[in-house]
């Protein structure tokens, strides 16, 4: 009796002396984690500051000519107009002249004139506008809704003219588009950008910065981040004039290769490569019309 007493006393002891050291051994864990991301975030803003004092020889001459087109995707809830008026003012400084303003609730887009009102060295960007070298600097401003409604108008209008018009004769099998159709659509709904998008041209931005906690593009236009570069730059409220012109840096410093597709007779020049071209042209866009037609929509090869 005296010895099964004893052997349930020892599994006891050992069980609590395994438990101590299991717990120890997950704080432990935890705290050489949060070392790490605390040495890691004290390198960087040392690095941001060296940078922005111009104490780093590397980042003081950008290539900023490689940077056409700049997307800015802010969270929301972070979306404070002082912060960005501030971040525009590095832009313009560092020589950026166009620059999309997103935001998935479109906040920046109800503020618009008062940004352009504080910002003096701006203008509102146009879709017929064209990316060449100018003084001012361009603005768009976009949000989740906008690239929505317009698809789902484009939609609507493939629908009533290629399949409502057609259901009274045979059925010949099944409807795909073509993206002269897709092109027309959304031409017809005012979206112009984005059907010079099927044909190779438009504004598709070179660099997209997301300042946010999440790590994605928080639902950004797919169709026009195909070769885009996307970097996560934290919360806007810790933004840094460091850590932006690294971001541009790293951008410019990327090597890009570039290979042509033969499409209608005409050579056209895409960026990076990579990625299958020929279905990445009308694989987002075709994504979206789905959902309205089902199957209808087939993916273009």
């Amino acid at each position: 009796m005296d010895f099964a007493k004893l052997k349930r006393m020892l599994y006891y002891w050992i069980h609590q002396i395994v438990n101590i050291l299991l717990r120890l051994t997950w704080h432990l864990l935890h705290v050489t984690i949060h070392l790490f991301y605390f040495a890691i975030n004290i390198a960087n803003a040392l690095e941001s500051l060296l940078i922005s004092k111009g104490l780093l020889r590397r980042y003081k001459s950008l290539h900023i000519s490689k940077l056409q087109y700049l997307a800015i995707v802010i969270e929301s809830e972070d979306c404070r107009t002082s912060n960005v008026i501030e971040l525009l003012q590095w832009l313009a400084d560092l020589g950026v002249k166009h620059v999309c303003l997103y935001d998935k609730e479109g906040i920046l887009k109800k503020s618009k004139d008062f940004i352009l009102e504080k910002f003096d060295g701006a203008t509102l960007f146009q879709e017929n506008d064209v990316l060449l070298d100018q003084p001012l600097m361009t603005l768009e401003f976009a949000s989740f809704s906008d690239g929505k409604e317009a698809v789902a108008k484009a939609a609507n209008v493939l629908f009533m003219k290629y399949l409502k018009s057609g259901s009274t004769s045979s059925y010949q099998g099944e409807q795909i588009f073509t993206e002269s159709q897709m092109g027309e659509a959304l031409k017809t709904v005012g979206l112009c950008y984005l059907s010079d998008l099927l044909g190779g041209n438009g504004p598709e931005p070179d660099l997209l910065l997301v300042y946010g906690p999440a790590r994605c593009h928080l639902g950004f236009p797919a169709w026009r981040i195909r070769y885009t570069e996307i970097q996560h730059m934290g919360p806007l409220k810790s933004m840094k004039y460091g850590s932006l012109i690294k971001a541009i840096y790293k951008f410019t410093m990327v090597q890009q290769n570039y290979v042509k597709e033969e499409r209608k007779g005409k050579a056209m020049e895409w960026g990076r490569t990579g990625v299958d071209i020929a279905k990445s042209t009308t694989a987002p866009l075709l994504a979206c019309f789905a959902p309205c037609f089902g199957s209808v929509v087939q993916e273009l090869t």
